[in-house]
């Protein structure tokens, strides 16, 4: 459906999804007439450290929550349907070459502080985005090929986005644009100072958004609280304004224990990372059981785990390199670790077994054509046999034929259900005469490592901000950030990189949906066979909530219901 609608986008010429109302696909599905007012208490494990997506700092989870909640995009992606979704656009045509689109901003829509919203707006807020200085890690989602869009505004209700090239994903990569007020921060971009505002620090009078909600409340540590906007833009089908909550309170916990606890005693409503815990699920199936708790069952997660080596060029000073590096390693244990095990023992079922960085919940970009390595223990002691490794001094473990052990370590999340599956990893490898040292850090640990290449693998995830691979260039790419196993190259490292390169630019360019696929399906083969990365398993995602939740709205990404938070309300 994603890409489906993308491209309907790219092709079509004249006006497209005109929503006057703005009331999306959806909302309301759920329950067909929720009421407004009462309040609803979500849970959160962190703070932000700045309200301003836009800078460095929020680029984390507590700083999204707030963007979501109290700021707006011209265009928006559904995750429950996975359509694009007008929203301060109402409607928009796009240029024959899908190259060009006009969009035509509402009529009489204002900020929470009362002040009109326009083009300027617009304008403003990508070249926050774009500003060097600003350095923001929005910058790299809106870039096309590595180059920035171009934008302008015929009048103050009208905005035309011209892309460097043809761009299959089209406007859905506005879906990364929260738009800020220029009136209140346009002499801070031009001071150099823009990153010091909306901090946590200052007042938050000075905060003002185009979202739902309003921040009237932050107590360190221990909650923020959102107050309705009673200038939100957004009606129901019967015309009611939304939000339908008249508060939303979001508790800081210090762990994922103490949220569920806080959830089975009635506390909290709903988790802003609203996935549970296997081990949690038999207790709170108890309290569903009981009427106090709904549990609902989203599917097959987006964003699996994986196990991700060291591959930078200095990796190749490293005495072990000879097969430390060498993919019939990595094959040796992918086929080596039982997936299943992992399914039963971790996961307790909640999971399927997985083999690429693509989870079948992705229903558009998930290719069973794609290389699998079913557990075969006698094909892991060939491949690491081939390698050189043997057991040569009868210990049962594996050394190279310099002595040295073969063996590496895993870097992985402390009190995360990512350890449990490291240390799984851990008995399965060494059956196979593999040594493997787990080193649990917290995630600021485990990203200082990451960055400086201090490491020979981790066990971690990433939540991609799109289903549709082409807008996360950062990921794939062997010049992105976030190309795990060896970022930021300056040219491809090997042919098979750039090969996925490519491809990935023809994925991102082909405008016919099934040509996309195919580019995308080959990524997937090449690495399915290289394993720069392996995966296992992908999580099945179940939301627990209290029973006060109605209309929930669910996604499988996070966050699972506060994506659509200006569409819940309190049960009558």
């Amino acid at each position: 459906m994603l890409v489906a609608a993308a491209v309907a986008v790219a092709l079509y010429v004249g006006w497209s999804r005109v929503d006057r109302a703005g009331s999306p696909a959806g909302a309301g599905a759920a329950d067909s007439r929720p009421s407004r007012g009462g309040q609803l208490v979500a849970s959160l494990r962190t703070e932000p450290p700045t309200y301003n997506r836009y800078s460095p700092a929020g680029a984390v989870a507590a700083t999204e929550i707030v963007s979501l909640l109290t700021q707006a995009k011209l265009v928006r992606v559904n995750r429950a349907t996975d359509e694009l979704e007008p929203w301060l656009a109402s409607e928009w045509t796009a240029a024959a070459d899908g190259r060009a689109y006009t969009l035509r901003l509402r009529e009489g829509v204002v900020f929470s502080d009362g002040q009109p919203f326009s083009s300027a707006d617009v304008l403003f807020s990508l070249r926050a985005a774009y500003d060097p200085v600003v350095n923001s890690p929005l910058r790299a989602a809106l870039l096309v090929r590595g180059r920035p869009l171009e934008v302008s505004a015929p009048d103050s209700h009208v905005v035309v986005v011209s892309f460097p090239e043809p761009f299959a994903p089209g406007l859905r990569l506005l879906d990364h644009l929260p738009i800020l007020p220029r009136h209140r921060l346009g002499g801070a971009l031009e001071a150099g100072t823009f990153n010091n505002q909306w901090l946590p620090s200052g007042a938050l009078s000075d905060l003002a958004g185009l979202g739902p909600f309003v921040l009237v409340e932050h107590a360190a540590g221990q909650r923020l609280v959102f107050d309705r906007n009673p200038h939100y833009f957004r009606r129901d089908a019967r015309g009611l304004q939304l939000p339908y909550l008249d508060r939303l309170i979001v508790a800081l916990a210090p762990d994922q224990s103490t949220e569920t606890l806080r959830l089975e005693a009635g506390e909290v409503d709903l988790l802003a990372n609203g996935e549970i815990r296997p081990q949690d699920y038999a207790a709170l199936k108890a309290r569903a059981a009981e009427g106090s708790i709904a549990l609902l069952d989203v599917g097959i997660g987006l964003d699996p785990d994986f196990l991700s080596f060291n591959l930078r060029s200095a990796r190749q000073a490293d005495p072990r390199a000879a097969w430390l590096l060498r993919k019939e390693f990595r094959q040796a244990i992918a086929c080596g670790v039982d997936r299943d095990a992992i399914v039963n023992t971790v996961y307790l079922g909640a999971a399927v077994p997985l083999h690429g960085p693509i989870s079948p919940g992705n229903r558009t970009w998930f290719s069973e054509a794609a290389p699998k390595h079913p557990y075969d223990p006698g094909r892991a002691r060939q491949l690491l046999t081939g390698l050189g490794l043997t057991d040569r001094d009868g210990d049962g473990m594996l050394e190279d034929a310099r002595g040295i052990p073969a063996r590496f370590s895993i870097v992985t999340q402390a009190g995360h259900i990512r350890e449990r599956v490291a240390a799984v990893i851990q008995e399965q490898v060494r059956q196979h005469g593999i040594g493997v040292d787990i080193a649990a850090l917290d995630p600021g640990g485990i990203f200082q490592r990451w960055s400086a290449g201090d490491y020979d693998a981790i066990y971690f995830g990433l939540q991609a901000s799109s289903t549709d691979p082409a807008m996360n260039p950062e990921l794939w790419l062997s010049s992105g950030a976030f190309h795990f196993w060896n970022p930021r190259q300056s040219t491809p490292a090997t042919d098979w990189e750039a090969r996925v390169d490519a491809l990935m630019a023809e994925q991102a360019t082909a405008r016919d949906l099934a040509a996309r696929q195919r580019a995308f399906a080959e990524v997937q083969r090449i690495l399915g066979e290289e394993l720069p990365s392996i995966y296992f398993v992908a999580p099945r995602v179940t939301i627990a909530t209290s029973r006060r939740v109605a209309n929930p709205i669910t996604a499988a990404q996070v966050p699972q219901l506060l994506w659509s938070a200006d569409t819940l309300a309190v049960r009558r």
